[in-house]
This record gives C-alpha cells, sequence and structure tokens, in this order.
C-alpha cells in the first residue's frame, strides 16, 4: 500500500471519524519438527522444516476464524451436508441454496431480497470481500465449492460495513485432507447438461482446490408465459474456481483464489405481442422471431497472507474483480415494439485491498481491527436507435437514428477502518462495541461513523438471547450505475418519462435487531428473530429497459421491519427445518433516478409511503430428508404471498408455492465402481405461479417460475 493511499485513507478517516467491533479467541497451530541426527540432536546440515501440513492448515483455518465475529448477528448456516440434501445436491445454484434460509425471498433473474433490501449482499470466501458483479455474484459462483456457507443478517458487528443486508460467508472446500476429486454429471428436462469436475490434494506445504463445470439448457430466464417451454431461452454457462495454498512456517501461508463465470444468455420471447411502432421496408414483426441476447462476465483473483503474529491473527489480501455485461438488441423487433433498440456494454475491474487482525488483549477482553480499500473503473458504453418523435413522444418518422450515450469514465474509490472489542462482562453475558468510518469518492463524495452494540446473553444453557444496534452506510453499487444524458433523446421516442434527475446517494439506516434461540431438546431448536430499520435515502434497484440490467435510485425515507421463526429437528436418520418468515419495506419520496418515473407515478410517491416492488408479506421454505437404509429420500418446498405490482406497487400478485423432491443413492457399476446416483422433481406438482407480471417499479416483462422438471445426476469420487 503506498504513502499516498495512506495518506488519503488517513483524510477520510479524519473527516469521517473512527471505527470499532468485537471479536473472539485464539488458538496455537501445530508444531514444526527439524530433522535430527542420531544423538536426537538437530541436523546442522539440514536448514529444512518439515510440518505436519494436515495439522497446520487446520491450525491456520481455526486461527482464521477468530478474524469474523459472529456473536450478536443473527447467523443461519447451510453445511455442505445439507446442500448434498437438497433436490439437486451441490448442483443446486447458490441463489436457491440461499433460499432455505430464513428472511430470504426468490425473485426472476437470480435475485434475492434479504429482510426487504433488494440485494445489498456482501459476499465473502475465507473472509475475503469479493466485489459483486454487473449480473449478481450469486449467479457467478458454484455451490460445489462450498465447505459451509453463513448468512449473517440483522445488526452487525463492525466488521461488516457497504452491503449490510445479508453477509454470505463462505468457507470453500480445501485440499487438506488428502487427495482425490470427483466427476459427474447432471442431465434431464428441459435439454439441461451440467458435466462437473473437482480436483484436491496436498504435497508437502502445498495444497490446493480446483472445480469447473458447464450448464447449458432451454431455460437460462425465466419465461413471460405461462407455457411449458419458453421460446429462445437457451443458456451456456461455463464456471471455474481454484484455491492454492502454500505453508511459509507452521505460523502462515500465503494463498491464491481465481473465479471465473463466462454466462450467455438468449432473451426469451412473448408471443403474440403488438407492434407500437412503424419501421421503413418492414410491414411486420412477430414477436415469437425477436432475437435478444445478454453475455455477462465475472473474473476475480486474490492473493493474501494469513497466520499468526505473537497472539495476534492477521489476513492480509490483495484482489481483483473484472465484470462486463453486452446486451445485443434485435435492431428490427425492438424498433418495432419498444421504439428504442439500444447496444448495452458495461464492465467494472475493483482494485481491493483488505487487512483484518485479532488481538486478545486479556481474557475477557479481545481487540478485532481492520482496514479496507477499493479502487473502481466502471465504464458504460450505450448506443440505441430511435425514432424521431414530437414533445409528446409520438413518432415522426419511420426512419431511425443514431444516438450514442456514453458515460464519462470516472475512478470510483472506497475506504474503511473499523475497530471493536468483544467484552465478556460474565460468564454468561457478552457485549460487542465498536466503530467503523467509511467515505465514498465516486459520482458522489460521502462519508459516515457509524456505532455499532450487541449483546448476547447465555440465559440457560438452552436459552441464548441476542439484542443489538448498528448504525449503516451503504453506498450504491458502482457498476450498476449508467449515467444518462436525458437530453440526447428528447424528441425521440425513447423520451424519458422525466426530466428530472440526481445522482444515487448512499443509504443510511439506523438497525435494531432482538432474537432468542430456544434449544427445546437435544433433537430440537427454535429460533424467533424480529428486526425494525429507519432508512433516509433509502436505495432500490431496478429494470428500466429490456436489457437484463437494474438501475439504483433512492427513496428519501424508508421503513423495513419483520419477523423469523425457525425450526431444526434432527434425529438420527431423519432431519427436518421450517422458516416462516414476515417483512414490510416501504419507501417515500424518489429523490434520485427520477427520470425512470412517470410524473403521476412522482407526484403519487411524494406523499404517500409504498411499498418496495421486492416487498412480499410471508416467506416460507422448509424440508425434510431421511436416510433408509443408504437411500436418502428428501423434499423441500418454497412459499410466498407474492411480489408487488401495479401503478405504485399498490397491488400485489397471488400466493405461490413450490415442491421439489429426489432420492439418491451409491451403487457399485461395472468397469466404474462406487457412483451416486440422483433423481430429483422439481415443482412436482407444476404449479403454474407468476413471480412477476410485467407491472410494478422497475419491472420490465412478466417471469414466471419453473415448470415441472425430471433431473438425473451421476457423481463419481476418486
Amino acid at each position: 500500500m503506498t504513502n499516498k493511499t495512506l495518506i488519503a485513507l488517513a483524510i477520510s478517516v479524519a473527516l469521517c471519524g473512527t471505527n470499532s467491533a468485537f471479536a473472539d479467541t485464539s488458538t496455537t497451530p501445530g508444531a514444526a519438527t527439524s530433522p535430527a541426527t542420531p544423538d536426537g540432536g538437530p541436523d546442522p546440515a539440514s536448514n529444512t522444516t518439515t510440518l505436519n501440513s494436515v495439522e497446520v492448515n487446520a491450525a491456520l483455518d481455526k486461527s482464521r476464524n477468530q478474524l469474523s465475529p459472529e456473536i450478536g448477528a443473527s447467523q443461519y448456516t447451510i453445511s455442505q451436508q445439507a446442500i448434498e440434501q437438497l433436490p439437486l445436491g451441490d448442483a443446486t445454484p447458490l441463489n436457491q441454496v440461499l433460499l432455505q434460509a430464513p428472511g430470504v425471498v426468490q425473485d426472476s433473474y437470480g435475485q434475492l431480497h434479504v429482510r426487504g433490501d433488494h440485494a445489498d449482499l456482501d459476499y465473502r470466501i475465507n473472509g475475503i470481500i469479493i466485489p459483486e458483479s454487473i449480473a449478481g455474484f450469486g449467479q457467478s459462483i458454484d455451490a460445489r465449492i462450498i465447505d459451509q456457507v453463513q448468512l449473517l443478517t440483522g445488526a452487525l458487528p463492525a466488521q461488516y460495513g457497504y452491503h449490510t443486508a445479508g453477509i454470505v460467508d463462505i468457507t470453500t472446500k480445501n485440499g487438506g485432507q488428502g487427495e482425490g476429486g470427483s466427476i459427474g454429471i447432471t442431465a434431464g428436462s428441459f435439454g439441461t447438461i451440467n458435466p462437473e469436475f473437482s480436483l484436491y490434494g496436498n504435497e508437502d506445504r502445498w495444497s490446493w482446490f480446483v472445480t469447473g463445470n458447464f450448464l447449458e439448457n432451454d431455460v437460462g430466464i425465466e419465461n413471460p408465459t405461462a407455457d411449458r417451454n419458453a421460446t429462445h431461452d437457451h443458456t451456456d454457462q461455463a464456471k471455474g474456481f481454484g484455491y492454492l495454498s502454500y505453508l511459509l512456517s507452521d505460523d502462515a501461508r500465503v494463498s491464491f483464489m481465481f473465479g471465473t463465470a463466462d454466462n450467455r444468455f438468449q432473451i426469451p420471447n412473448n408471443p403474440g405481442q403488438q407492434p407500437n411502432y412503424d419501421l421503413a421496408g418492414v410491414p411486420s414483426f412477430d414477436s415469437t422471431n425477436l432475437n435478444e441476447t445478454q453475455r455477462e462476465a465475472t473474473r476475480f483473483g486474490v492473493l493474501s497472507l494469513q497466520g499468526k503474529f505473537g497472539n495476534t491473527d492477521y489476513q492480509v489480501s490483495l484482489g481483483q474483480r473484472y465484470t462486463s455485461i453486452n446486451y445485443q438488441p434485435d435492431p428490427i423487433g425492438d424498433l418495432i415494439f419498444n421504439g428504442v433498440a439500444s447496444t448495452v456494454d458495461q464492465a467494472n475491474r475493483a482494485n481491493t485491498l483488505q487487512a483484518d487482525f485479532s488481538t486478545p488483549l486479556s481474557s475477557s477482553h479481545t481487540l478485532r481491527y481492520g482496514l479496507y480499500v477499493s479502487d473502481e473503473h466502471p465504464l458504460s458504453d450505450t448506443s440505441s436507435l430511435v425514432f424521431p418523435a414530437d414533445a409528446n413522444g409520438n413518432q415522426t418518422s419511420d426512419v431511425p437514428i443514431t444516438v450514442v450515450d456514453d458515460a464519462p469514465h470516472i475512478d470510483a474509490r472506497t475506504y474503511g477502518l473499523y475497530v471493536q472489542d468483544e467484552w465478556n462482562l460474565t460468564d454468561k453475558l457478552t457485549m460487542n462495541y465498536g466503530l467503523r468510518a467509511d467515505k465514498v469518492d465516486a459520482y458522489v463524495t460521502q462519508c459516515q461513523v457509524s456505532p455499532r452494540l450487541g449483546f448476547v446473553y447465555q440465559a440457560t444453557d438452552s436459552t441464548t438471547v441476542h439484542a443489538g444496534y448498528s448504525r449503516y452506510f451503504t453506498p450504491p453499487p458502482t457498476q450498476l450505475i449508467s449515467p444518462t444524458d436525458i437530453a440526447l433523446f428528447q424528441r425521440t421516442t425513447n423520451q424519458l418519462p422525466s426530466n428530472v434527475n440526481a445522482e444515487t446517494l448512499s443509504e443510511r439506516s439506523n438497525y435494531f435487531d432482538a432474537g432468542v434461540s430456544q434449544k427445546v431438546t437435544d433433537n430440537l431448536t427454535l429460533g424467533l428473530d424480529a428486526y425494525y430499520r429507519q432508512v433516509h435515502d433509502l436505495l432500490d434497484l431496478g429494470q428500466f429497459g429490456a436489457a437484463l440490467i437494474f438501475s439504483p435510485f433512492n427513496y428519501d425515507k424508508g421503513r423495513v421491519h419483520g419477523a423469523e421463526f425457525t425450526e431444526n429437528y434432527t434425529n438420527g436418520n431423519f432431519s427436518t427445518y421450517f422458516n416462516l418468515s414476515s417483512n414490510r419495506a416501504s419507501g417515500e419520496n424518489v429523490v434520485t433516478g427520477q427520470y425512470n418515473f412517470s410524473p403521476a407515478e412522482l407526484a403519487y410517491i411524494s406523499d404517500h409511503f409504498i411499498h418496495l416492488d421486492h416487498d412480499q408479506r410471508l416467506t416460507s421454505n422448509g424440508g425434510v430428508s431421511y436416510n433408509w437404509d443408504g437411500t436418502k429420500l428428501g423434499a423441500d418446498y418454497l412459499f410466498g404471498s407474492g411480489l408487488r405490482s401495479g401503478f405504485a406497487n399498490t397491488d400485489h400478485l397471488p400466493s405461490y408455492y413450490q415442491v421439489n423432491v429426489s432420492a439418491d443413492r451409491d451403487f457399485n457399476l461395472p468397469e466404474i465402481g462406487k457412483t451416486n446416483i440422483r433423481l430429483a422433481v422439481i415443482n412436482v406438482t407444476d404449479r403454474v405461479y407468476e413471480l412477476r407480471d410485467g407491472s410494478g417499479i422497475g419491472v420490465f416483462a412478466p417471469q414466471f417460475g419453473p415448470r415441472r422438471g425430471v433431473y438425473v445426476g451421476l457423481t463419481k469420487e476418486f
């Protein structure tokens, strides 16, 4: 880190204040031995050190865990075993895995809403922040890399900033436990073919894990119709991940982690659409023949030094993430139906520095502290074909013109510092308190000092109570901001509804959370959690064009509140889980991105608290699994009371449910040996339900849930 960067960071803290959070205790890594002479003394001719790599890696993993406090926040853990119990096993997309947690609402395009937020998820892999991609990181990573994933929500400690609706904390598989791998394939309905492989191992000081898969099917994006088969909806998706580590000593290791995703989509068509505009030389056009496509790419790499210095655990990481999206319109059909055919290119390169430290001060106090710096370079180039129009937007010519709207290039920088203390007040009561200071310097420059306070009380051996308060500062997602020159489209068929616009602002909120976990028996655990969030400059996202790209905007004020109930039961070969969540999320007065709204909507929202488009009153999920003499049977379900729709989100869609079932067993196949065979049925009742109907704020087209699909998976481990 250069002196110039350190000075800039110090200035940002001077402007906004300091930081703090809470902590844990550390453990001592495994010991090392040196080659010895026959009399038992060290061999002076040898400078090498022989390490027990399994023990040292395990100790360093435990040391790394001390950097990420969990006390005080609401936690939901999904293990590798739990993922295997899902109908598609580890072929389940990451967003579908997270839908098994309480308070998580599904939406189209793989989007997730946690506790009333639109996206706003912080993805971490082995404790390292991975900046989200333009298309949504949940669709860019494979569940096969997961050893354990934890969703942290609520009043988070000071270590966690920026995206705070939920922390998706992934611990990856690694090669520390031996050598092996797997190869497999999942295939079935809608032309689905999904081959995959993984390899892991260790040798001397090295350990590694690598996995890759390719997916193709004909339901890449939700069907805009209720028909079983979508028109023009093929997708090809390739994903890869690797983790390589080297032991420097019994107290330190260096690692390199990388990931890549290249996803290509056809945009599905909605037959029977009526033309709205006239194009010279084209008397008619069938909407079934539209040919819109989108390509999304994400690459990231992180180099980390992690270990223990004295009694201080640390991890310092340098990373880079590149993400891009390219939307290609149908130059004829889009003009005829929408009056605009835009070629959209967006890209963002983020360079990051993250450092986290944990130092026990005494038997009662553990100090944690660290910093995060990000330097982003967003690019946005758009070229649009439009028709000339009068002041009211009425077409005046059937010959299109080209409008180029390229956003100016900027450097977007984010700085953050935190310090926090975990104080064991008694053997049953722990207080976590801290501060963090954040500054964002992008399209706007803003900063904030954010206090955090949390308590955990072990009332009895079976009852745990937690409560907390957090002040949050959430910068808008730079990679999604695409400044629009409103004047360029005046007197065209892409004239925007309003000529009012303001730069997107950072969201500021006060978050209150309290909950209780009760272990009723050794097998049954129940939980109840409630939260309230008071928001200023509430951030939301909307799709305001045909490209599957979301644009951020702000409401002046927001209110979010809800409650969650959880149940987990395990008894031998039988287990169940059940989650029920209630949520209300509303906003008043649009203060940025106004050009995306009609004057009537802006006027209504200016003095009404309206439901956010992703607000869903009730959400539930659950599952059951049973191991019947080696045959693993499972079922799970999703339920939603319906997302918002209509003018200013004043309506909502009907409730829906989806039930999935599966069975898998290991077989000894000729010439192959032990192989796992899995049969899964998604939406076993073939229920037709609509996630979106094309109305509501920032909703461009209808989307239906998946129809019944039957899939077979084969996996061979070696």
